[in-house]
């Protein structure tokens, strides 16, 4: 094993919490309470205070999966040593940082996934097909499934033939029901994961059905709960589950993209120098919940009101889909890009009303923005270490 300084492994944490500020303040950051902001549910402020803590939680709580996967799965054959890692992350941190500051979501999942496989394919690495055709088939049906739920959501929603109360219920229960299935780390045994389901359901001493059993009763829960609601106060309501949904999604993002920031560390940190990856989640959260206090509220501002004029119903519609796909992401320890999921569901949520509002010559910069952070973050992660290893 490497002999690894005080010094390398600072450099090296340096470079994963500007990346973690960065995505802070870009996708974790700024998505989750986009919609919400856009339809003056909450300011843009006060979503990046809130986001912030619970994309903290998030990390704590879920950030196990997505973590290994970038540190260990990207790449066969090697090893990432901290050179590569401050390498890797420096540039897409560099590149996400430049979408902040220009006002467009870079994102993030292709920047790291793409300079953590360049810097792995400059090392000797072999490439992992298989982690990557899992990876490219969620980044490809995403905008697709996301929003074309959105879509057939929102104007479900917005339409006539459906009677909006009960119809907003079920789809309040429909989010109860993954949020039972939702692991958690608390949940579970040490080094594993849980949801609500699975850790009650077997302690009911009635088989199998013990775990569908709690899923079913947390779902007509909220369903009724909602129902209820949306009797006293139609707009109180919604705006209430609304934020709910934001925080969600807020909770989501941060047991996603934490992974993106210190994934490349945990060869370095966990294998080499044993510190335990809950301190690296618990650190990786902390520079997300920075880049969400200080610098999300220009990227909110962007998603919130350049993508698609959206009003409550039409913003419920774009994160139901929006928390599906980001839970199904970490379940199965797959970097995502939040930005990817939220706008394509903004978008699609969008044009339920007919287009109205949608930036059509936004959405094709953005997928500019999407394709050229993946291919130049590969290409500068390749050569950025390959001329690293000449001069050293």
């Amino acid at each position: 094993m490497a002999v690894i300084t005080v010094l390398t492994l600072g450099v090296a944490g340096a470079a994963s919490l500007f990346m973690a500020w960065s995505i802070g303040a870009g996708s974790s950051g700024s998505t989750p309470f986009a919609p919400a902001v856009g339809a003056n549910a909450i300011s843009v402020m006060r979503a990046g205070l809130v986001v912030g803590v619970l994309g903290l939680f998030g990390a704590m709580l879920q950030g196990a999966n997505v973590t290994e996967a970038v540190g260990t799965e990207l790449i066969g054959g090697v090893t990432l040593t901290a050179g590569a890692a401050i390498v890797a992350l420096v540039t897409a941190a560099g590149l996400v940082a430049l979408g902040v500051f220009a006002g467009y979501p870079i994102a993030t999942a292709f920047t790291v996934t793409g300079a953590v496989v360049g810097v792995g394919l400059a090392m000797g690495g072999d490439p992992a097909w298989p982690k990557y055709r899992e990876i490219l088939t969620l980044w490809v049906l995403t905008p697709f499934v996301g929003g074309g739920i959105a879509y057939a959501v929102a104007r479900s929603l917005i339409g006539e033939r459906l009677p909006e109360r009960p119809l907003t219920a079920v789809l309040a229960g429909l989010v109860g029901a993954i949020v039972a299935n939702v692991g958690f780390a608390l949940l579970g045994p040490p080094g594993e994961q849980a949801s609500l389901s699975t850790a009650i359901g077997p302690q009911l001493g009635i088989g199998s059905i013990g775990t569908p059993l709690v899923t079913a009763v947390v779902a007509a829960t909220v369903t009724v709960a909602v129902y209820l609601d949306l009797g006293r106060d139609r707009e109180g309501a919604q705006r209430r589950f609304l934020l709910a949904m934001g925080g969600l999604v807020a909770f989501s993002a941060g047991g996603s993209q934490v992974g993106l920031a210190i994934g490349p560390l945990v060869p370095l940190f966990v294998g080499d120098a044993g510190i335990p990856l809950w301190a690296l989640l618990v650190g990786g959260g902390v520079g997300l919940l920075a880049g969400s206090w200080t610098g999300a509220p220009r990227m909110i501002k962007a998603i919130s009101q350049d993508y698609a004029s959206m009003g409550p119903r039409r913003s419920i519609s774009a994160l139901i889909p929006s928390f599906a796909i980001a839970q199904t992401a970490v379940a199965f320890g797959i970097p995502v890009s939040f930005n990817e999921i939220i706008v394509s569901a903004i978008v699609g949520a969008g044009y339920a009303a007919g287009d109205a509002g949608v930036s059509r010559a936004k959405m094709g910069y953005t997928v500019f923005a999407w394709i050229g952070s993946l291919v130049g973050s590969l290409a500068l992660g390749y050569g950025i270490y390959s001329l690293v290893r000449i001069v050293s």
